[in-house]
């Protein structure tokens, strides 16, 4: 069965000009089919604001690449978005994290007593931060912002939080959608 028949709605028939560079690019930077891209391609300017969103995303020289990458898995965990646990399982695997570690933040989130063991308390406030966020309701404690403070300059911050928020919003998109795990990582297939 081909997944596109579970969609919520099909990808349009036509994508508009402008926006077949970037399905292309993105085609060729993941090896596969860019289904929230195309969907986006419905409406124009949210693709455009998706692309920059994700074009502007935290990468290395932001924050420390296992930070980000144990933030991005709890956060796409947490939210439960098979599309998002697959592509940021699939980008950890790159030397950025162990497949046991991998293995153990799908498991469970580190605050839901998981086998991960953070390296140190800058990864540990990492994940329960980005757990903290991906909750409905959102309740960072103040135990929590103090060890954020106590682990993080400012700018720091903003960029862990910027991409927790940018796991959020791609796990709602997907999620309102219907889009299943694309295959990036063996992990958690299709």
């Amino acid at each position: 069965m081909d997944p596109i028949d579970d969609l919520l709605i099909p990808p349009p028939r036509r994508v508009p000009w402008l926006l077949r560079p970037a399905l292309w690019l993105a085609r060729r930077m993941t090896g596969q089919d860019p289904l929230p891209a195309r969907l986006l391609a419905w409406w124009p300017k949210s693709a455009f604001g998706a692309g920059v969103f994700e074009v502007a995303a935290a990468g290395p020289g932001d924050l420390d690449p296992r930070c980000l990458a144990i933030a991005r898995l709890v956060a796409s965990r947490t939210a439960g978005c098979p599309f998002c646990v697959d592509m940021n399982a699939a980008a950890a695997a790159r030397g950025v994290l162990t497949d046991a570690e991998i293995d153990a933040l799908l498991v469970a989130a580190p605050n839901d007593g998981g086998g991960f063991v953070p390296r140190d308390d800058r990864e540990a406030a990492a994940a329960a931060f980005a757990r903290a966020l991906s909750l409905t309701p959102v309740q960072v404690s103040a135990d929590l912002r103090a060890r954020l403070r106590a682990s993080f300059s400012s700018r720091e911050i903003v960029v862990l939080t910027s991409t927790v928020a940018q796991v959020n919003f791609w796990s709602r998109f997907n999620q309102g959608l219907d889009i299943p795990a694309a295959g990036f990582s063996a992990r958690t297939g299709r």
